[in-house]
């Protein structure tokens, strides 16, 4: 039998990440994802996306044994940050690409999502999410992502599913 509690939470409010060197992890995820450094304490950088109403919303910490992730393994598989358009989605995707870090892309019906991984080998996902009113019959899934059809399909400047949230659009 399983209950509810009686006060749930109200969502994610920030991701901390172990990492060899979180100076360095710090200038990759400022080129990869526009992230902006709000604070350096000792071996560790906390960062935000720009207008952000966190105080941090990733946290780097040094790591005292840098033994990199096993692969699929146990734990915590990626992150994932949410852009406002499909048009950011492609430029991200040229972004990691030219970084050397784009290791995937996906379309899961509700999402458009690119697979990347940090200097540390830590995996990170950028998606644009559709609006609810205009998903169709389905759940999620995953196939190939054909980021043209969909930029032909919703349009490359069409907010998703966050950027209307947070604009109350």
């Amino acid at each position: 039998m399983s209950t509810s509690p009686s006060s749930p939470t109200l969502g994610l409010r920030h991701a901390v990440l172990w990492e060899s060197d979180p100076a360095a992890s710090a200038r990759f995820y400022e080129q990869a994802l526009g992230l902006e450094i709000k604070a350096e304490m000792g071996d560790a950088v906390f960062m935000s996306s720009p207008g952000s109403a966190t105080d941090h919303d990733l946290g780097l910490f040094r790591t005292a044994d840098p033994t990199p992730p096993p692969s699929r393994g146990l734990g915590l598989y990626h992150l994932a940050w949410e852009v406002a358009t499909l048009a950011e989605l492609d430029t991200a995707r040229e972004r990691l690409s030219r970084m050397g870090a784009l290791v995937g892309a996906s379309n899961h019906h509700v999402s458009r999502s690119l697979y990347a991984k940090d200097p540390d080998g830590i995996e990170f996902k950028v998606m644009w999410e559709i609006l609810v009113d205009q998903l169709t019959d389905g759940g999620p899934t995953t196939k190939p992502l054909d980021l043209d059809a969909a930029i032909a399909e919703f349009g490359a400047d069409s907010p998703g599913r966050g950027a209307s949230e947070r604009t109350g659009a």
